[in-house]
């Protein structure tokens, strides 16, 4: 009989309400992921401004990201993991209690932390769903400033992964195996039409268009269970876990990976480096136009 998925992968999302009920008798250490691709300094700025008490930062490329390797990497590469276990020590995030990671933008960032503490196979991580908007809202308390020095967690043992990363050769095999690849940028970016980042247009041939920001609904929350099994399951199929996300650096896609897993699939592969990365060979296949939009 298969053991239990641990809440990481079985409950990834948790509502505000969940955190602030009286009877939680573990708190979560909370991580404010915020960030702005446009300025990097804006989501420590907003931090600083006011955050959920007690709640610690993690910037998306000095904590979240790898060093990058000019013509080999794509923007966020993969931190060093026992670089990353530390930071997330440094912090108070522990090897086994629950942690919830945050943000002001529709999860898009908190998923790349939670796609990267189940990478490092932290059994209790979770999105808060509707980040800081939806802690307003349910009337959650706000400190401004830093908050006081924490004490080291217990450095974290080394285990497996609950979720998986994909390279660009696993990539290059879907095209011969049928595997479900998986674009999470927006249809213009996806199709070539328009291109604000990154110095090629278009999309990996094969490549289906999910737009993460349509496992949204208007509220800003992540769609109920059924909207998501209906949007994902056509998609994934039996074999979700074979599936590989991408998007512009590996950050958005994880938003998809949460997503599917938030529906009960088997968490589909993340390839981490992703549009910027797969453009830094000129021999790799580029395609434009439509494809296949979902």
């Amino acid at each position: 009989m298969n053991s239990p998925r641990p809440p990481s992968l079985a409950r990834p999302l948790v509502a505000a309400e969940a955190i602030l009920a009286p009877e939680n008798a573990l708190p979560p250490i909370v991580v404010d992921c915020r960030f702005d691709l446009s300025s990097a300094s804006a989501g420590g700025s907003r931090y600083i401004d006011g955050h959920i008490p007690g709640a610690r930062y993690l910037h998306l490329e000095n904590d979240l990201s790898g060093r990058i390797q000019s013509g080999r990497t794509g923007r966020h590469p993969l931190p060093d993991p026992d670089a990353l276990r530390g930071r997330f020590a440094q912090i108070g995030v522990d090897a086994e209690g629950p942690v919830v990671f945050y943000d002001d933008a529709g999860g898009a960032f908190a998923a790349r932390a939670w796609w990267l503490a189940c990478w490092l196979g932290h059994p209790c991580a979770h999105v808060l769903d509707g980040g800081w908007a939806r802690w307003l809202e349910a009337g959650g308390a706000v400190e401004k400033g830093t908050p006081a020095d924490v004490a080291n967690a217990p450095g974290w043992p080394m285990r497996a992964p609950l979720l998986t990363a994909a390279d660009a050769s696993d990539v290059i095999g879907s095209f011969t195996n049928d595997t479900a690849l998986i674009d999470a940028r927006a249809a213009q970016r996806f199709e070539g039409i328009a291109e604000p980042i990154d110095p090629v247009a278009g999309h990996i041939p094969g490549a289906r268009c999910m737009p993460h920001t349509a496992n949204l609904g208007p509220d800003g929350t992540f769609l109920g269970a059924e909207a998501l099994i209906e949007r994902w399951g056509a998609v994934l199929g039996n074999d979700s876990g074979k599936a590989i996300c991408y998007c512009g650096s590996g950050v958005t896609a994880a938003h998809n990976v949460l997503a599917a897993t938030a529906a009960g699939f088997a968490p589909p592969r993340l390839y981490v480096g992703s549009w910027s990365e797969w453009i830094t060979d000129p021999g790799r296949a580029i395609a434009t136009g439509p494809g296949t939009h979902s």
